[in-house]
């Protein structure tokens, strides 16, 4: 049985931390640098780093950031944010990313998942999709950082892009997000039981049991969260502990 993950988040605007709840009302959340680090000693399993306004201004990733970050943590480390080339992709991995997140760009140009997960390995390409459920009670595809709704369902562009070589979903509830009521359980368990690629859940942790919850009903790989780290109301290392003692395979 392949042991659980626990990722924090680092949403990153004009070169600080930052979080939000349902992707507005945003407020700092420290440095990222200082983060990651405290992060990495807490036994965090990858760290994610997503520059949340990278697409929306046309702008590449923080590069200089992304390299202080890497130099300082030794765990996987996903990085995502404006990527739109197996060059952007290039760089990320010469200054320290082991994986990237594509969202909008994979999106508006599917092919690019292909290019990426042949140039690179699918391993190292990471697919988020941010999703919102409507009044029909179907899941959708949001775009531009949760600005732009599409007509697509979730389930369905998560398939294509898993056959164009996505090696991983990183799937976050607008619903949920930064509610701290609980991740998405129904559409992490549609993607988890549908696809054969791990899922990472995001969007709405908030207490212990919400782990545990993703992680046996949601059916997730992975889960991932923010300001429930940043602001210090769960530590990893306790929640570690937690999740062993209610036999959820986890690396402590």
């Amino acid at each position: 049985m392949l042991t659980k993950r626990i990722i924090p988040c680092l949403d990153i605007k004009e070169g600080r931390t930052v979080k939000g709840v349902n992707f507005v009302d945003i407020r700092d959340a420290g440095d990222p640098v200082e983060l990651g680090i405290l992060y990495s000693q807490q036994g965090a399993d990858e760290l994610v780093f997503l520059d949340i306004t990278a697409t929306v201004e046309k702008r590449k990733t923080l590069i200089e950031l992304v390299k202080r970050v890497a130099a300082n943590i030794n765990i996987p480390f996903t990085v995502g944010g404006g990527i739109s080339s197996v060059d952007d992709v290039s760089v990320l991995l010469q200054h320290g990313a082991d994986k990237v997140s594509v969202n909008t760009s994979a999106f508006k140009n599917p092919p690019l998942i292909y290019e990426l997960s042949k140039e690179f390995g699918s391993q190292c390409v990471v697919l988020a999709i941010d999703t919102k459920k409507e009044e029909d009670g179907e899941w959708y595809v949001y775009l531009n950082g949760g600005r732009t709704k599409t007509e697509i369902k979730t389930t369905e562009w998560a398939k294509q892009a898993v056959d164009l070589g996505a090696g991983e979903i990183l799937l976050t509830s607008m619903n949920n997000d930064g509610t701290k009521n609980g991740f998405a359980l129904d559409i992490t368990a549609q993607l988890s039981n549908a696809l054969p690629v791990p899922i990472v859940a995001s969007g709405g942790a908030g207490s212990m049991e919400h782990f545990k919850d993703v992680f046996t009903t949601g059916n997730a790989d992975a889960a991932l969260a923010a300001s429930i780290f940043h602001y210090k109301e769960i530590g990893i290392p306790e929640l570690k502990q937690y999740l062993h003692k209610e036999n959820i395979s986890i690396r402590l």
